[in-house]
């Protein structure tokens, strides 16, 4: 089982949109998927509740309980577990970082948000976990993809070329409890997703 934390020092970077939508990908590419959600927000879980679909399964979960999940999960056969953390949450996401295979750092080309991006590396870096930045809800239009891309690889963290866009889809599906794949297989929030997906598979060697 490989595990993938989400984590970013700052809220509103999208990471529960990142998780889900991972999550989903996996289900549809035949993987069994799951989502740890770490948040006292409980997004994900909420996701999860009103979701019709038997998968990805959602556990709500406090850090002191993380190892005996993670245990269940693997018991359980799943092929890939993404862990949803909560922002400003050091204890949390340092749990998180340590037991993952990979840690995901969604991040908005916004000033506010690469501010705190260098925070995230440092805890990233302590637990000596790989790490790779997701830029999500970008312009589809203009530069500050790029822009944000070239400040963030400044600051030592490697970024995933495939980008989100910010595109309502990602709403839509969200209110629905769906993956964008599931609300709109031919869009282009879809084939983001399957992009970003297939990159972070690829870097697992799932």
């Amino acid at each position: 089982m490989e595990v993938v934390a989400v984590i970013a020092q700052k809220g509103g970077t999208g990471k529960t949109t990142l998780a889900v939508n991972l999550a989903v990908a996996a289900e549809l590419d035949g993987r069994a998927a799951a989502i740890i959600d770490l948040d006292p927000q409980a997004t994900a879980s909420s996701w999860g509740d009103r979701r019709q679909a038997a998968s990805p399964v959602v556990l709500s979960a406090q850090p002191a309980r993380l190892e005996s999940m993670l245990a269940g999960a693997r018991q359980g056969g799943a092929d890939l577990l993404l862990i949803d953390t909560p922002p400003h949450a050091e204890r949390a996401a340092l749990a998180a970082a340590k037991a993952a295979s990979l840690v995901l750092v969604p991040c908005r080309p916004a000033i506010f948000d690469l501010e705190t991006v260098a925070t995230t590396i440092d805890l990233v870096s302590y637990a000596g976990t790989p790490a790779l930045s997701v830029l999500n809800a970008v312009p589809w239009r203009g530069a500050r993809g790029d822009q944000a891309a070239a400040v963030i690889a400044d600051l030592g963290l490697p970024v995933c070329p495939n980008v989100l866009c910010q595109r309502v889809a990602f709403e839509h599906a969200s209110a629905r409890a769906l993956g964008v794949q599931e609300h709109e297989p031919r869009g282009k929030a879809a084939a983001e997703t399957q992009l970003v997906y297939t990159f972070v598979s690829n870097t697992l060697n799932l």
